[in-house]
């Protein structure tokens, strides 16, 4: 009868892949000022940000309180990632009440990284953690390895922040900025057109849109957050269920 090798024997692969680091701005002290509404909205921000990794060919390596991980093997599909999600977070933030907004920083890195378990190791997963904190809430910064590879192939510019010295890692850093249009329309190739759509004049990046932010809502237990997508769509595709839901919620049926 075989046995599963101890802890230290289990093999390491290595890859080059593109890392996405990414957390929320002021989490602990929203944590503090409201907990639950503060569990609630991450978890329908964590629905936008898982949807859209899956959606660019990603996949989450890790992920601890407000914090994530995730890897790809393109470095495109890694930066449009990140923008879409910036996007989607904001458009949904439009639709919340502003003491339930919450914004996320996002830091991009190429390199080599040690997997174990699917986790990721090595001093690469480090830099995209490190520029995820220089990053500004709602914004991106990548390393130059990142810039250069898509420097002709996105339409993204970059602004240069120069070199910086972070944590733990000896060698110095360029970090650059990504400048994209927060208010653009979320690029979601997979998204699905709702039923009783058809026939109609819709745009299908605002139906992405749409999507996105029933898909982040449609489990909540929070009353608020399904009067914020009937604030933000009066006449959505998901109308009715959200006014079922509010009806279950607000009777207690709704509530698990």
């Amino acid at each position: 009868m075989s046995s599963m090798p101890p802890q230290d024997e289990l093999p390491v692969e290595r890859k080059l892949v593109a890392i996405l680091a990414a957390d929320v701005e002021g989490y602990s002290r929203m944590m503090h000022e409201d907990e639950a509404s503060t569990l609630a909205t991450l978890s329908a921000n964590r629905k936008i940000c898982d949807d859209l990794i899956g959606q660019y060919n990603g996949r989450i390596s890790g992920s601890a309180g407000d914090s994530f991980v995730a890897e790809f093997s393109s470095v495109t599909d890694a930066v449009h990632c990140a923008v879409a999600i910036q996007q989607g977070v904001h458009q949904a933030n439009k639709a919340r009440p502003a003491f339930k907004r919450m914004l996320f920083r996002i830091g991009v890195n190429f390199g080599d990284v040690m997997v174990k378990e699917g986790d990721l190791y090595g001093d690469d997963v480090n830099v995209a953690a490190r520029l995820e904190g220089i990053a500004e809430a709602g914004g991106i910064c990548v390393t130059r390895a990142v810039r250069d590879q898509l420097r002709d192939r996105v339409e993204f510019e970059f602004e240069d922040l120069g070199e910086r010295q972070v944590k733990n890692i000896e060698r110095p850093v360029r970090i650059f900025r990504v400048l994209f249009d927060l208010n653009g329309a979320i690029a979601q190739e997979t998204a699905q057109v709702p039923n009783g759509s058809q026939g109609r004049a819709l745009d299908p990046l605002e139906v992405s849109i749409e999507v996105t932010f029933w898909n982040s809502v449609k489990d909540s237990n929070d009353t608020a957050m399904f009067e914020a997508y009937l604030n933000k769509y009066p006449d959505g595709e998901f109308k009715a269920l959200a006014e079922l839901m509010l009806l279950r919620l607000r009777s207690g049926e709704g509530k698990r």
